[in-house]
């Protein structure tokens, strides 16, 4: 991704965190702390949302439709002197029908990370980082085709990730995580797909009569610079934002194409129970290949690198424990 438009992203969350600057930090809105003090502190959230649209003799048109999706975000977090550890685990799965079409799924996630470090300074810490992120269930090139072919899988991809640095942390709103050192891997168990060279890992190797000679690799191994920026804030009552950018860039190959996964939340209270949200995800990753139509004529003939793009606005009931 080009580095001006990765700069401007910044600039503008930083710009949002100057605003706020002055204002005292406001506590976490997102969990509930544990009555007991301790060095601990565990919590969480769980929503599930639901929507069913039913269509008879409808003049307009549409499809009748249901979908359903949870979502459970919880962490466990050690402070002791100049000593911390944060752990924050995040799972999601959704599905969607529409009429006799088969159930496809709307979102898959397995996210988990764990940031260990010690205290430099009010500001700064010495910092280590480990990440895994992957999917529960298969996803297709056309989920609805009885044809279909498999793009992706459980463990396929996975993106593990280890990081050393220095964290920057002037208030509970903002932090910046910097790692000269970091190794990313790209783990694709799926055989078939590995052997395609998917998610940037490298291919099978074939005679000239199609046969397999060496099989794909299930693994690829990056290293290189890292940055994690967060940023958070209840904005009014009851309105909290929040966002993330994640920046890799591989010293080994291509270091100025900057690998970005990018979230932003914006979360509404209405009630205890019953909140409403607009969450977005931007990934760029130079290593995939995407599908992409090249003469406008509605079919898939070629792939190519392409930003990722997911927008979900989701009204359903939530816990926080």
């Amino acid at each position: 991704m080009n580095m001006r438009k990765i700069g401007l992203i910044l600039m503008a969350v930083c710009f949002a965190q100057g605003v706020n600057a002055q204002g005292e930090a406001k506590p976490d809105s997102s969990a509930v702390e544990d009555t007991v003090k301790g060095p601990w502190t565990k919590g969480g959230v769980g929503s599930i949302n639901f929507n069913q649209v039913s269509l008879n003799n409808w003049a307009a048109g549409g499809n009748s439709s249901i979908s359903g999706a949870g979502l459970l975000n919880a962490f466990a977090n050690y402070e002791k002197e100049k000593v911390s550890w944060d752990n924050n685990i995040v799972l999601a799965y959704g599905l969607i029908r529409q009429e006799k079409q088969p159930v496809i799924k709307s979102d898959d996630r397995i996210e988990i990370v764990s940031k260990a470090g010690k205290t430099a300074n009010k500001k700064w810490s010495y910092t280590g980082l480990f990440s895994f992120r992957t999917q529960f269930a298969p996803g297709f090139d056309d989920p609805v085709s009885p044809t279909r072919a498999t793009i992706s899988d459980f463990l396929s991809p996975a993106y593990m990730q280890l990081a050393l640095g220095m964290e920057y942390k002037p208030n509970k709103k903002l932090s910046a995580f910097i790692s000269p050192l970091a190794n990313k891997t790209t783990i694709v168990t799926n055989q078939t797909l590995a052997n395609a060279g998917a998610f940037g890992v490298e291919a099978a190797e074939y005679d000239a009569l199609g046969n397999l000679v060496t099989e794909g690799l299930n693994a690829r191994y990056e290293v290189g610079g890292y940055l994690k920026f967060m940023y958070q804030d209840d904005i009014m009552k009851n309105v909290t934002f929040q966002t993330k950018v994640d920046l890799f860039s591989n010293y080994l190959n291509n270091p100025e194409n900057i690998d970005v996964n990018w979230e932003a939340l914006l979360a509404f209270k209405v009630n205890k129970f019953i909140t409403a949200s607009i969450a977005t995800h931007l990934i760029y990753d130079d290593d995939i290949l995407i599908g992409v139509d090249t003469n406008d004529d509605g079919i898939v003939d070629g792939m190519g690198k392409r930003t990722q793009f997911k927008e979900v606005l989701s009204i359903g009931f939530s816990y926080k424990f």
